[in-house]
């Protein structure tokens, strides 16, 4: 028979692996030149549109997207699911918006958040077509990192991205991710398992 941990002992692991708890709400984050927060129903006129533009530049970098992606209903389910995943501390997601022309620029999340003694989250993201090469994701990640280590208390951020990706290759490392390893067939996008290059920025290391 296993013994059944006491109520004490219930509460001492449960702080363990929820050490950072769970934020309701997130303020918006500032940036050099970006605001990111997260999305809100208002914003579906303006994603929608923005996805719709970028959509044969973004599909070969990115899962399947369903074929009613882009419709409000589609839009609601998401926000209920990303609100979920905030309130049970798995994920977190924003929208960027340029603060000079005060236009949505594209978008960052902070997923498959692990606590326990891991402390590690996973960062993917976008970027509509007319936004592409003016540095907002750099921006977006810089200002994403503070966040992720102090609020959260995360020890290590975490993200994979295709070989012959070379923009996003050369942003990771410009906002201070160390390349670690090649991982085959790691996720299935647009409709492939795709192998991936894996790096990771650590609490500790050099501000980039």
């Amino acid at each position: 028979m296993i013994p059944r941990a006491c109520p004490v002992q219930t509460r001492t692991l449960m702080a363990f692996f929820r050490t950072a708890g769970f934020p309701e709400q997130t303020a918006a984050i500032e940036g050099a030149g970006v605001q990111l927060r997260p999305p809100q129903i208002v914003d579906y006129e303006e994603w929608a549109a923005l996805r719709e533009q970028s959509r044969e530049f973004l599909t070969p970098w990115e899962p399947t997207w369903p074929i009613d992606d882009l419709t409000r209903s589609a839009f609601r389910r998401r926000l209920k699911r990303y609100a979920e995943d905030q309130r049970t501390d798995q994920s977190y997601a924003f929208f960027i918006f340029c603060t000079v022309e005060r236009v949505l620029v594209g978008g960052l999340t902070l997923a498959n958040v692990r606590r326990g003694v891991a402390q590690a989250g996973s960062i993917g993201y976008w970027t509509g077509v007319p936004y592409i090469r003016r540095g907002y994701m750099s921006a977006a990640v810089r200002a994403l990192a503070p966040y992720a280590f102090s609020v959260l208390r995360l020890h290590r951020l975490e993200a994979a991205c295709i070989p012959t990706n070379q923009a996003s290759i050369r942003l990771l490392e410009s906002c201070g991710f160390a390349r670690e390893g090649y991982a085959r067939q790691y996720l299935c996008i647009n409709g492939i398992w795709q192998d991936h290059l894996l790096y990771a920025r650590l609490k500790d290391d050099p501000q980039s």
